[in-house]
């Protein structure tokens, strides 16, 4: 009998310790950053991972998302498609329920799938290409906007400011990068222009001379470039070494400082279409101080992974629920969500309603940083 006693005590603190480790993780909201941690596009992962963790932390702050608190997970998908599918499965193992991620449009395709048939929610802050939404798929939204948007935005400022001139259009065959630069020729081809030049690039190679040359005697005034800013400020340092001073157009995947530091004095010059800079905001002011206080300064796509991490607080609050679906069907309903970037609502696709696409210029400061400034009267909207 004293063996039966010892065996109810026994499985009673089990069965109280399960029930207290139980009670604990329903306290939690796990939310995944999927993104390029390291790697060549490390920078824009830690833009995401910041903005997240940031995000994160002033929600606790002001009580969490009913009553529980957010804790944070990171995958590194390096800018990888088959890498992402890998830490959507993790996640999904792992009990994360939202996930804003991932950088590369040709990366959140694949992962979103994986997203879905495990029940998880995602925001990508940065993925512009129109499949990631056109699948019919509920679990996927984006903050930013699409390529062929953005395409139009450049497409229709090359015919203001470069029409009867010579185009070159380089991508780097990614599902971003090629289909950005397919929805800007689009553009132009309407209008009754065509590029002189259309090629393609490796990404992750390091000599770009062949291309430099063929771009030399294709005699092209612009090269419009769809890609990320790694390889742009390799092709635009080359570019300038051999003698090509046409300027370079790119899209937001050359959003960031880094832009400048691969490609050096030569990127003076280079057009750019990316949304308002949320930094100017004023909705982003107290959230910009915060980051600028840890010195590392909010750029890209900082305050548009903040704002996901926002809108899944506010669309799981309006929903009083943080099952994903639940969470999706508010966000899919039209609400209105407030964030650092701006006011933001859903069509029943997953897409921002608003038109989100200026244009800028990368220049050279006063203090000698060169940087992106928006050109005036080039806003969409």
């Amino acid at each position: 009998m004293k063996k039966i006693v010892t065996l109810s005590l026994g499985l009673s603190f089990a069965i109280a310790v399960a029930g207290l480790t139980a009670g604990t993780a329903a306290a939690q909201v796990k939310i995944g950053v999927a993104g390029p941690i390291t790697g060549p596009n490390a920078a824009t992962g830690a833009q995401m991972k910041n903005g997240v963790d940031q995000a994160a932390a002033d929600i606790n702050k002001a009580g969490g998302i009913l009553g529980q608190k957010i804790t944070v997970e990171y995958g590194d998908d390096v800018s990888d498609p088959k890498q992402g599918v890998s830490v959507a499965n993790d996640f999904a193992a792992d009990g994360v329920k939202f996930v804003v991620g991932n950088y590369n449009s040709g990366v959140t395709i694949p992962s979103s799938e994986v997203y879905q048939e495990n029940g998880i929610l995602e925001i990508t802050p940065a993925s512009t290409n129109p499949t990631v939404t056109e699948r019919g798929m509920w679990n996927i939204f984006r903050v930013c906007g699409r390529d062929d948007q953005q395409g139009r935005v450049a497409g229709d400022y090359i015919l203001k400011h470069f029409k009867g001139k010579r185009i070159a259009f380089v991508n780097d065959k990614t599902t971003y990068g090629k289909g950005l630069a397919d929805e800007t020729l689009k553009t132009i081809k309407a209008a009754g222009m065509d590029a002189v030049l259309y090629e393609g690039i490796n990404t992750g190679e390091k000599d770009y001379s062949a291309l430099v040359s063929k771009i030399k005697q294709s005699r092209a005034d612009l090269v419009y470039f769809g890609g990320l800013y790694t390889e742009a400020g390799l092709i635009v340092r080359q570019m300038r070494d051999q003698g090509v001073t046409a300027p370079l157009m790119g899209g937001d995947g050359i959003t960031s400082d880094e832009f400048a530091s691969v490609g050096g004095p030569g990127v003076v010059g280079s057009l750019m279409t990316y949304g308002p800079d949320p930094r100017n905001r004023p909705e982003a002011k107290a959230v910009v101080a915060e980051f600028r206080a840890k010195n590392f300064e909010p750029e890209a796509y900082t305050l548009y992974s903040y704002a996901a991490v926002q809108i899944i607080q506010q669309a799981a609050t309006a929903a009083n629920s943080l099952d994903p679906k639940k969470v999706a069907d508010k966000m899919h309903s039209g609400m209105t969500f407030k964030t650092v970037i701006g006011n933001i609502s859903y069509d029943k696709k997953g897409d921002i309603t608003r038109l989100d696409y200026v244009v800028y210029r990368w220049v050279k400061q006063p203090d000698g940083k060169i940087t992106y400034v928006e050109l005036p009267g080039a806003q969409t909207n």
